[in-house]
């Protein structure tokens, strides 16, 4: 399971002193248990479909921080942050590639049968399950909007 992973790799910092390492999985591993006990779940109940979901989450909080940083010409903490993406991205399922995700977009098309973007909260209710965490669902969502345009 990803989170004994995590608990795993958070001691492994520890041993060898990687300070970094150690105050980026202990944040993730406090975002999983707050998680857990703003959803009401069993304490120890972190399954892997909550870990990607909070990892996601956090490197999509991180990119758009990036972003934010960049434009204030802070590359000291851009860097911080894409050294902290690259560690959290160890705890995603592999990220499919344009042409994969492209695949999953026109399975669902064919699927749903979209006519108009009225149609986009049903292709993304059967694409969600599917990507969540393999792919950045800000680029899906584009990919649909152009296609239905």
């Amino acid at each position: 399971m990803l989170y004994e992973t995590i608990s795993n790799d958070m001691k492994e910092a520890m041993k060898s002193h990687d300070k970094d390492t150690l105050s980026t999985l202990r944040l993730l591993k406090s975002a999983v248990d707050a998680y857990i006990i703003n959803n009401k779940m069993e304490r120890g109940t972190a399954s892997d479909e909550v870990v990607i979901d909070v990892v996601s989450k956090q490197v999509k909080t991180h990119k758009e921080s990036i972003e934010e940083f960049k434009k204030g010409n802070r590359q000291d903490l851009v860097d911080n942050l894409e050294r902290e993406i690259a560690l959290l991205s160890k705890y995603l399922p592999k990220q499919l590639t344009s042409e994969e995700i492209e695949a999953e977009i026109n399975k669902a098309f064919d699927k749903v049968k979209p006519t108009s973007m009225k149609d986009m909260g049903a292709l993304m209710k059967e694409l969600t399950p599917v990507l969540r965490g393999k792919a950045d669902m800000k680029e899906v969502n584009e990919i649909i909007k152009s296609k239905l345009n």
